[in-house]
């Protein structure tokens, strides 16, 4: 099956129409800004087969927050799709760049990525800093900080963003999402 790459305007029509709009972002993303209409299925579970909150016949329209996930994972959205399968060019950020509407929620945490980056991007550099005016050894904290990304990115588990989803900062979007997959499944069909 094809999938159909839309300009933002394109896709605010398709909305009108009744198509399905699907945010293939991680949950915490979503929670922090999303497009009004938007239901909130990752991308990483679709790529598993599960199907669980698409609609079981008509169009579907997919997008993520520059738009470089859903091209990359266009066969992917294009097999989850039992009608059309359509792709918002350039993601959210080019609707908000045309000027349409978004939920946004300032309340909620950073994205855990950025949080993740955040605090390992200041402990490497308080490391450093320490290594290089208090004493070597400090410099063992970059190295640390270094080998757990790279362990991180080679086994897809992330022990500084586990720790970091049980700060307190973070209880409110847990809470969101746990309330959010404990929904039934989408099965309303597009009108």
């Amino acid at each position: 099956m094809n999938i159909h790459i839309l300009t933002p305007e394109a896709v605010r029509e398709r909305l009108a129409q009744g198509v399905i709009l699907v945010d293939v972002r991680s949950p915490d993303e979503f929670a922090r800004e999303r497009i009004a209409q938007a239901c909130s299925i990752p991308l990483e579970r679709l790529a598993r087969g599960d199907r669980t909150g698409l609609p079981p016949k008509g169009a579907v329209m997919f997008y993520c927050r520059s738009g470089n996930r859903t091209r990359l994972g266009a066969a992917t959205l294009a097999a989850c799709a039992t009608g059309e399968a359509y792709i918002l060019d350039g993601g959210l950020d080019a609707w908000k760049r045309a000027g349409l509407p978004v939920q946004a929620d300032p309340g909620q945490p950073l994205e855990l990525s950025r949080q993740v980056q955040i605090v390992a991007g200041g402990l490497v550099l308080a490391g450093t800093a320490a290594g290089a005016w208090l004493s070597p050894w400090f410099l063992l904290l970059p190295g640390f900080v270094g080998g757990g990304l790279v362990s991180a990115g080679l086994s897809g588990f992330c022990g500084l963003a586990r720790v970091l989803m049980r700060m307190p900062w973070n209880r409110r979007f847990r809470d969101a999402v746990s309330a959010a997959s404990a929904r039934p499944p989408l099965t309303k069909e597009p009108s």
